[in-house]
């Protein structure tokens, strides 16, 4: 079966044809850099981290770019309460953001670039704009005139006439139609853009204004709009038109209507061919889980209650093209299901290494289901990435596995061979799940434990002059296989 997805630019279900058939470009817009990692963020990582593994399986060589936003007005309200400058906020979310992936078993980007390593190219896409009449500059600011873009509203199917106005009220009495966004906006943040989003614990809100970033630019002091930060990272990193771009249901619009209008007025070229969008991850109260509601758990507080594989089995049993519930029962679901694939590939192992595997005994039930799984699941994924329906496949084969072991004095080792090989191709490989040989979640937590003791005891050792048996236990834990890292915040560790 050919790999078909939903493309929200057309409405349709499409048969997925990249530019190169032997790659794809895939770009996921990242998190803004001003609050923890939660698991709605997390379904769009497991969801893409899927995506690419699925695109690898099927022969290509997967280029995926996301970035993190570090300049933007929710940062500079993090000031004094999560770092003592935007920068500073920034840099230590994204910390924390790269150890929730780690700690989410995702594999790794091709490249996370950050919008403050691009103002140049960001300046000249803004130009660009200018000079070919969809932009026009208003007292230092520059936006984008929707009504030069024809195709305004083709991703979100609304009218530019029919629009409400776009960007902060103070720039309204600056823009031609109030639809217009912001390229560019002239001098830093003002306190009325933060108030709304400080904490008890941050700065007052002048004292963290003055921390903002802006850089010079031909139309003066300024620092970068929302949107255009994106368009110039994609076509940094992947080129004009790229194939795939994944983002949350919530960015349709602006965001992503606005990528596309300010790309495409540019380059003349289609700036994505296949729009994707992972719905969202609803709470228990049925409102979406978002940081400004406050109504999430953490990425990082999930992995340690339930463990990364929950978490992701929690994810992948809905697909991304669904809305999905956070709430104990459906934790409760994933938990069960994940011990279930854990338990009967340990037993196929179990039986498969065991005396009584023989090569004389043939199980064909066995055997058929093992090759229905890969085509079924080959087939759910194909079906615009169904995970769920691929997971139920698994746990069909699952239950061969102990129908098989419950059922047979002796075992069809080569069955049950064939059983491990897709069980490992399709539940780690595919999906990311860690099936047997790396310990149990508990004891992955009582590991942990002991590393953070020794660090303790470390840190005693500091502090009381004894640098060199602090050393030595850095270096004993290192040789463990345990990466230390010693920040402004203290120290923290890895597992190699």
């Amino acid at each position: 079966m050919t790999l078909r997805v939903t493309n929200t630019l057309t409405g349709e279900r499409e048969v997925f044809e990249p530019q190169d058939p032997d790659s794809v470009l895939l770009y996921y817009c990242g998190l803004t850099t001003s609050d923890p990692a939660h698991l709605g963020h997390a379904r769009g990582w497991v969801h893409v981290d899927v995506m690419c593994r699925w695109l690898e399986q099927l022969g290509y060589d997967v280029r995926h770019v996301e970035n993190f936003t570090d300049i933007n007005e929710k940062i500079v309200a993090r000031v004094g309460e999560a770092g003592d400058s935007e920068a500073d906020v920034a840099r230590s979310y994204i910390q924390d953001i790269i150890a929730d992936m780690r700690s989410l078993n995702l594999k790794r980007a091709e490249v996370y670039p950050r919008v403050s390593e691009h103002i140049p190219q960001i300046i000249d896409l803004v130009e660009t704009l200018v000079e070919k009449d969809y932009a026009y500059e208003a007292d230092g600011s520059v936006y984008f005139d929707v009504t030069a873009f024809d195709e305004y509203g083709k991703l979100s199917n609304q009218d530019p006439d029919e629009l409400d106005a776009q960007g902060d009220p103070d720039e309204r009495s600056e823009k031609r139609n109030p639809a217009d966004f912001a390229l560019w906006k002239a001098d830093g943040v003002s306190p009325d853009e933060i108030t709304d989003h400080q904490h008890d614990e941050a700065a007052p809100a002048e004292e963290a204004c003055q921390t903002a970033q802006t850089w010079d630019s031909p139309w003066g002091e300024g620092r970068p709009g929302w949107h255009i930060e994106c368009s110039v990272m994609s076509m940094t990193h992947l080129g004009e038109t790229i194939d795939i771009h994944v983002g949350g249901q919530d960015l349709v619009f602006p965001h992503h209507e606005n990528e596309i209008a300010q790309s495409e007025a540019a380059t003349g070229q289609q700036f994505t061919n296949y729009w994707l969008h992972v719905r969202l991850l609803d709470a228990a109260d049925e409102e979406k889980m978002s940081s400004s509601l406050g109504n999430f758990e953490t990425v990082a507080e999930a992995v340690e209650r339930y463990g990364a594989n929950v978490v992701r089995t929690f994810l992948l049993s809905t697909a991304y093209h669904n809305n999905a519930v956070y709430s104990a029962e459906t934790m409760a679901e994933a938990e069960e299901r994940f011990d279930g694939l854990q338990r009967g590939y340990e037993r196929a192992v179990e039986a498969c290494d065991s005396i009584d595997a023989r090569t004389v005994v043939e199980d064909s039930a066995l055997r058929d289901v093992v090759e229905s799984t890969r085509e079924e699941f080959a087939d759910a994924m194909n079906d615009d990435f169904n995970t769920r329906r691929a997971l139920a496949t698994l746990e069909e084969l699952v239950s061969a596995v102990n129908t098989h072991v419950d059922g047979y004095d002796e075992y069809d080792y080569r069955g049950l061979r064939r059983a491990i090989e897709a069980i490992e191709e399709l539940a780690g490989g595919v999906f990311g799940l860690t099936l047997g040989g790396g310990g149990t979640e508990s004891e992955v937590s009582i590991a942990e434990n002991l590393v953070e003791l020794v660090l303790s005891v470390r840190e005693q050792e500091r502090e009381a002059g004894n640098y060199e048996r602090a050393d030595e236990l850095r270096d004993e834990l290192e040789a463990l296989g345990v990466e230390v890292q010693d920040t402004d915040d203290g120290a923290s560790f890895r597992f190699e």
